[in-house]
């Protein structure tokens, strides 16, 4: 029975999405990639950067300050298949203490950066993306100080870009500016990222999505969300990219 009322209810929500789009299926469902993008989009804690428990101490060190119940480590397997919001909600944090939330948890993690490593195989597949004439960027809603740390660190200097969020779902409009400064099509982009916040970016700007499986949100929680590809390693990523034909015309 519980099961059912979900259904519907995920059912209704679906429809109220299709419904306010006017009817169009969202952008993001073309379907997979067809040719090699123009440019590749990364998004950097959980997808290039392994910040995970990082975070996780963070949250729960802010905990007291901001009011809100730190994530116990049994809990965490159950975080991983939450939205943000949701995780907001189970852990009892204000929409408005947010955005202080937000800075202090960057001020946290920049302490933290020297000890921040890589994703296994990560370095070795931005090498790979860049050697083979790529674009390449970061979107993320982590500092730009931080992200530039930790690429000079490893000696990833093949990076066109690096743009900032400071809101959590406000990549959407960043993406749609990238696009329109570099004259590009939606189809010729491509978002790597590990969150279904990403996937729900890519869906609205009608770019590329490839949802990886080793970060914030789980496999689970990133199939729900419909992302174009859901791959598992990132040998996967680099033969998916990689092994495509150009983009004609």
């Amino acid at each position: 029975m519980t099961h059912g009322i979900a259904g519907r209810s995920s059912g209704v929500k679906r429809l109220a999405r299709f419904v306010m789009r006017g009817g169009r299926r969202r952008a993001g469902a073309a379907g997979s990639l067809g040719a090699r993008p123009k440019l590749v989009i990364f998004d950097f804690d959980g997808t290039l950067a392994d910040t995970f428990q990082c975070a996780v101490e963070i949250l729960n060190v802010m905990a007291p300050a901001f009011g809100y119940r730190p994530l116990a480590e049994a809990d965490v397997p159950r975080a991983r298949d939450m939205s943000t919001g949701q995780v907001m909600k189970f852990l009892g944090i204000s929409a408005t203490r947010l955005p202080k939330i937000s800075r202090r948890g960057k001020e946290e993690m920049n302490k933290r950066m020297p000890d921040v490593g890589p994703l296994p195989g990560m370095i070795g597949l931005v090498r790979r993306l860049k050697a083979e004439g790529f674009r390449l960027g970061i979107l993320t809603s982590n500092s730009e100080e931080n992200v530039a740390t930790f690429l000079r660190k490893f000696h990833l200097e093949g990076f066109e870009f690096i743009h900032t969020s400071s809101k959590l779902s406000g990549k959407g409009r960043i993406i749609r500016k990238i696009l329109k400064r570099l004259r590009l099509k939606p189809k010729e982009v491509l978002l790597v990222g590990d969150e279904v916040r990403d996937i729900e970016a890519a869906h609205d700007t009608g770019i590329h999505m490839a949802a990886v499986s080793w970060g914030y949100n789980s496999h689970k929680a990133l199939a729900a969300g419909l992302p174009d590809h859901l791959v598992e390693t990132p040998a996967a990523l680099s033969e998916l990219i990689c092994d495509l034909p150009g983009i004609q015309g």
